[in-house]
């Protein structure tokens, strides 16, 4: 019997969906874990050219969304997983829930209260997140894990330069934004923001906690530093400096001049960072590349009246963006993270002069990376601890972050 184009035409668009969602399926399947799930999707449609863009989005959407329920679900399909949590994370009916179970698109814009309670029989939002005991004690876990069923926001620290000019800019653009304490501008997570704005030179992408992580120095500059002086400048060491936003934030928010050293381990972020610089019009700083964490090192110069210390760690204040990395996750690493932690603090601590600042800055939402490595620093060395905070990510759609800041 043939099929009338009416009928061809449907069987064309359930099949569309199914394909969808098979794709996904063995994406989830193939993917290891070993690099980030952008960059393995990426290559995937690259060798694959039959998906279009709408195609590319909706199967990534498919893939990200299973990952944000991260250990929940364990008993049951990917494909059930994949359509609870399509329910969950987002927020507007679709073609493709429709499809697959339409009483679910009907409520699909629901409070996350309310749909918690729909699928409460297979999903139980505790489940997402297994390592309660490793947690920073003032994390609120249950606030924690519904904010890895949500995208976290972008957003963008407005260059003190620039402000005024960045702002015309911005309500020329048309952009859908919130203005936050005056130089944070929060934006759709889809923004492609280099349409709008010259990056590093106006503005800086940079999340919105950890534009914060600095604010103790910023207020309390005179009584930390000194009155205001010109030269020699603030002898800093950032010494894991990575891509250089916290030596960026630290120029733009100290008022006076700063004699900067930057360090890393890896010779390809220093070069980036190079350009970053250039880009940002920091010219004036000294740089090397070591392993900071070796026993054996030692600096070029020493005696640093600021040690800026954003440490490796575990990346779990980040997973909101990238929840792929909770999946994979094995409770092992917290202790190599933190014993890494020390080692560096054990290094570096020494080149801190008496009176000198050293701030701690994870990005992780572990105690044994964040309070554990402020008791151990208070412990090992002659320092007083001025401040210490949890920025609670969960708060605002955006990152995790821990800061400690510390006068020898």
């Amino acid at each position: 019997m043939r099929l009338g184009f009416s009928s061809r035409l449907y069987l064309c668009y359930m099949s569309r969906f199914n394909s969808y969602t098979n794709t996904a399926i063995k994406l989830i399947a193939l993917y290891k874990g070993d690099q980030p799930f952008s960059l393995f999707i990426k290559h995937f449609f690259s060798t694959e050219k039959k998906y279009g863009s709408k195609d590319r989005k909706q199967i990534a959407a498919l893939c990200y969304n299973y990952f944000r329920l991260g250990f929940a679900m364990k008993n049951y399909s990917t494909e059930q997983k994949i359509l609870t949590a399509t329910f969950l994370c987002e927020q507007q009916a679709s073609e493709f829930l429709e499809h697959i179970d339409p009483c679910l698109n009907k409520k699909i814009s629901l409070p996350l209260a309310d749909k918690l309670k729909v699928v409460k029989e297979q999903f139980l939002i505790s489940d997402v997140f297994p390592f309660q005991q490793s947690l920073s004690e003032s994390i609120n876990i249950e606030n924690y894990c519904q904010s890895m069923l949500v995208q976290p926001l972008l957003f963008l620290r407005l260059r003190p330069q620039c402000r005024l000019t960045t702002l015309k800019k911005l309500e020329k653009s048309k952009l859908s934004y919130k203005l936050i304490n005056n130089n944070c501008i929060q934006l759709s997570p889809s923004t492609n923001v280099e349409d709008f704005f010259i990056i590093d030179k106006e503005v800086v992408v940079q999340d919105y906690n950890s534009q914060q992580v600095l604010n103790y120095l910023e207020i309390n500059e005179v009584a930390l530093f000194g009155e205001k002086i010109q030269l020699p400048g603030l002898f800093s060491w950032d010494c894991c400096a990575a891509s250089g936003g916290k030596s960026i934030l630290l120029n733009d928010i100290i008022k006076r001049k700063i004699d900067l050293t930057i360090s890393d381990i890896r010779i390809g972020i220093i070069m980036n960072l190079h350009l970053r610089f250039k880009k940002a019009n920091i010219k004036e700083y000294k740089y090397f590349i070591a392993d900071i964490g070796n026993t054996e090192f030692t600096p070029p110069v020493s005696n640093y009246q600021l040690i800026i210390c954003d440490a490796p760690c575990t990346g779990s204040g980040t997973w909101g963006r990238t929840p792929e990395q909770l999946c994979f996750f094995n409770a092992i690493t917290i202790k190599k993270f933190s014993d890494k932690q020390k080692r560096i603090i054990n290094n570096v601590m020494p080149h801190l002069r008496d009176g000198g600042i050293f701030v701690y800055i994870t990005c992780s939402v572990f105690k044994e990376e964040n309070e554990a490595i402020a008791d151990f620093i208070k412990t090992s060395f002659s320092i007083k601890l001025l401040h210490q905070e949890i920025l609670k990510g969960y708060d605002n759609k955006a990152d995790t972050m821990f800061v400690a800041i510390f006068k020898k």
